[in-house]
């Protein structure tokens, strides 16, 4: 079974196609088998920072029935092993997906046949990229670490989790709760553990159920941009925080350092951990990869730090 690894955020500009391209490139480079898809549709840039100039037969052409398989569209890069699945060339109201578009593309998603899945979504809480962001039981948040963008993240973390909730209770078919959270969700102001405890209420004999589907959902998150002055215990509090609110799973991955070479490779159209290996984000990004995939980091990740200036 692939590993689908959704990469979202509430705002533009927070870095999720870096991330996604970073995190990529670091699991081919390693030997396995990797399709990185921009779902950010409407505004995709993934292949700019891939270097790919003009990328053709994408999700389009899977949508509109050219191609039987999106695995058919999956284009190899100049990095081995790694590949893309683009979507610049669908129609201008891709963005807004019908739902037979949308579970046909996620569909056909859980079935590629690779050993690590990324996607790369869109910013907001609209309801495809919080589907999208469901394709799989693991999601990664990327933010950055002002107050407002956290404040933001934990408002996404709030969206994604009711999401999930409701999709559980649906598959379950806890009828009654349904109506009753639909009426709560209209409060910005709910509370998971109040939402759980209304529909205990109603179904009572099926407690495990909800929270074993709960707790099975892990949503991993990434602080990217991090500076120097800033304390590096802000990642570990969120988590604190999140385990503390909501039923489900929250990991705290790591910190990628601020470095303005990112902006540099985007220019230069060459991914950033293979143009700059020994800089600080670049160690980052390898820590989290090791974390992602359960691998224990390497001893020669700390002495590259003298590199890194």
């Amino acid at each position: 079974m692939p590993k689908i690894y959704p990469i979202g955020g509430v705002k533009g500009g927070v870095g999720k196609s870096f991330i996604t391209a970073s995190l990529g490139t670091l699991f081919a480079n390693r030997g396995k088998k990797v399709v990185l898809i921009d779902l950010d549709l409407g505004a995709s840039n993934l292949h700019t920072l891939l270097g790919i100039k003009n990328p053709q037969n994408g999700l389009d052409s899977f949508l509109d029935k050219t191609v039987k398989k999106l695995e058919s569209v999956a284009f190899p890069t100049d990095t081995p092993n790694l590949f893309f699945i683009n979507s610049l060339h669908c129609s201008m109201e891709i963005a807004n997906l019908l739902y037979v578009q949308k579970l046909k593309i996620i569909t056909a998603i859980r079935k590629l046949p690779f050993d690590y899945i990324l996607l790369d979504l869109g910013p907001g809480t609209n309801f495809n990229t919080l589907d999208l962001f469901l394709t799989s039981n693991e999601g990664i948040l990327v933010c950055t670490p002002e107050p407002t963008a956290i404040e933001n993240s934990f408002r996404f973390i709030k969206t994604v989790h009711f999401r999930k909730l409701k999709q559980i209770l649906k598959r379950h078919a806890f009828e009654s709760a349904i109506k009753s959270t639909s009426i709560n969700s209209n409060n910005s102001a709910f509370k998971p553990p109040d939402i759980i405890d209304n529909i205990l209420k109603y179904y009572p004999d099926k407690e495990k159920i909800l929270r074993k589907n709960l707790s099975d959902f892990k949503i991993r998150f990434i602080f990217n941009q991090f500076r120097q002055n800033l304390d590096s215990r802000l990642g570990d509090q969120f988590e604190t925080i999140c385990n503390r609110h909501f039923y489900s799973q929250f990991q705290f991955l790591g910190n990628v350092s601020y470095d303005w070479r990112v902006y540099d490779s985007v220019l230069s159209r060459k991914l950033y951990v293979n143009k700059y290996p020994y800089t600080q984000p670049s160690i980052d990004l390898k820590k989290i990869a090791d974390k992602i995939t359960n691998k224990r980091p390497s001893a020669s990740l700390t002495s590259l730090k003298e590199f890194s200036e």
